[in-house]
């Protein structure tokens, strides 16, 4: 798909991505004992920017990461930092002893990470822990995601019939009496989860950073492609059944942008279908794509949806 307009990475984009969450929980909040996450006022459902990233990085791992140029940096059980940035250090052959690198040799080092992985190519990353390799602003940002309507976080209990602890599994006798109390046969837990959401969040594409960062048409590619495929990817119990519902780029012309990102945002309307009282499923939404006099140099690429 490369020389697509949506892939072009001389251009500003700016996205709308829909995605859904059935009887699940799309990301706990670890302040609330792992409820899902909500607007306090409105009890809308959120979904950080973080969360979003995170299944990014695993796709493209998953997909690429054996490549030199798609590593990913910010991993789970992955090495520390530190030790990367060093890496970077030895590769070069600069010099990474003391409190405080040449201001040259965090340019170059800089550079060589953006090169190696993936995340910083794209997210942007600040890698000035104790071995510098300066800091990082990603051409590609993500708003929270926030669901169109009020959610129902539910916090259900559940019990498993096998106990952990062998201690608690034993029959206690009562001294002199000769009678035995069984010991637990279950233990109890929760889950937390969403009957159904349907979220929205924005996103932006921005090619200056993109020149700074080396990000190519193949990385912006490859992005496009894993919040589709992302979700399949991250299947848990705990996730339930989420899916992304449609995925909406407008390139502009002009690298500085041809019109406002909130103009854009506003012409993709989604509304709860007539009648539905209590959303189950992404039939009971209605979205509408107002393509109609689009700002001249913007194109509008409907990837899902």
């Amino acid at each position: 798909m490369a020389g697509n307009v949506h892939t072009n990475v001389a251009r500003r984009h700016d996205f709308v991505l829909l995605f859904d969450v059935s009887d699940g929980n799309p990301n706990g909040d670890p302040d609330a004992g792992n409820l899902p996450r909500v607007d306090p006022e409105t009890m809308q459902g959120l979904v950080t920017d973080v969360c979003l990233k995170r299944k990014v990085r695993d796709w493209v791992d998953v997909a690429r990461g054996d490549e030199g140029r798609f590593k990913i940096y910010v991993q789970s059980g992955g090495p520390a930092l530190n030790a990367i940035h060093r890496r970077a250090y030895e590769d070069l052959k600069l010099t990474s002893t003391g409190a405080k690198q040449a201001k040259d040799d965090v340019e170059k080092a800089r550079a060589w990470m953006c090169h190696n992985f993936y995340d910083i190519r794209v997210f942007g990353a600040v890698m000035t822990t104790g071995v510098n390799c300066g800091q990082v602003r990603g051409p590609v940002q993500i708003t929270f995601a926030r669901s169109l309507d009020p959610i129902v976080p539910l916090d259900l209990s559940i019990t498993r019939v096998a106990v952990t602890r062998e201690e608690d599994a034993q029959v206690v006798v009562a001294e002199g009496e000769g009678v035995g109390t069984a010991g637990k046969q279950t233990e109890m837990g929760r889950k937390a989860l969403v009957p159904y959401g349907l979220y929205r969040t924005h996103g932006f594409f921005n090619p200056h950073f993109a020149a700074r960062t080396g990000a190519m048409e193949e990385d912006l590619e490859l992005f496009w492609q894993a919040l589709q495929q992302m979700w399949d990817l991250d299947r848990s119990s705990s996730r339930g059944m989420m899916a992304c519902r449609g995925l909406y780029v407008f390139s502009h012309e002009s690298s500085l942008g041809n019109a406002p990102a909130q103009a854009l945002f506003e012409r993709v309307r989604v509304s709860r279908c007539e009648g539905v009282e209590v959303s189950r499923c992404f039939r009971d939404y209605r979205v509408e794509i107002d393509e109609s006099e689009l700002p001249a140099g913007v194109t509008l690429t409907r990837l899902v949806g």
